[in-house]
């Protein structure tokens, strides 16, 4: 049975945590926060994928480039699942700009730029619905139970 504040998420590690050899780094710190990993696969992505993800941004100037960015090698999609997993997520990441990112987050210890910073994370937990969605099938996604960490918060305890 699920927590009623489990969420899912959606996080895509970018071409360049891909080119850095960082995807291990970045995976671990999404499980050591006691997330679970309930989809996860290594995808090239396609025009049409990458403009309905970014479809909210798709007049802007920079665009071209970063679809472009994108399509330089593979990235790695996973589906994230936990208590309140989209905020969790967020501030394990930090900012965009990783030049803005405390030190402690993915971006604040790893990336210095705005394009270049390593993850994808969804933003709301609507839109986390939503990319789950748009990059996973329901067989493609798994249920179970982490051994280390149960769905028991210290509100309901309190």
């Amino acid at each position: 049975m699920t927590h009623p504040k489990e969420e899912k998420t959606l996080i895509i590690l970018k071409p360049d945590a891909v080119h850095r050899g960082l995807m291990g780094e970045v995976i671990g710190r999404f499980e050591r926060k006691g997330l679970k990993i309930v989809g996860m696969k290594m995808v090239q992505l396609e025009d049409a994928l990458i403009d309905a993800h970014y479809a909210h941004i798709a007049d802007k100037p920079f665009f071209a480039g970063i679809k472009t960015f994108m399509k330089t090698s593979p990235v790695v999609l996973m589906a994230l699942s936990g208590i309140n997993a989209v905020e969790s997520t967020r501030l394990i990441v930090g900012p965009t700009k990783g030049y803005e990112a405390a030190a402690g987050t993915i971006r604040g210890d790893l990336s210095l730029s705005t394009q270049s910073n390593l993850v994808h994370a969804s933003d709301s937990v609507e839109n986390g619905k939503v990319e789950v969605a748009r990059f996973f099938k329901d067989e493609e996604l798994f249920e179970y139970k982490r051994n280390d960490f149960d769905f028991i918060s210290a509100e309901e305890v309190f």
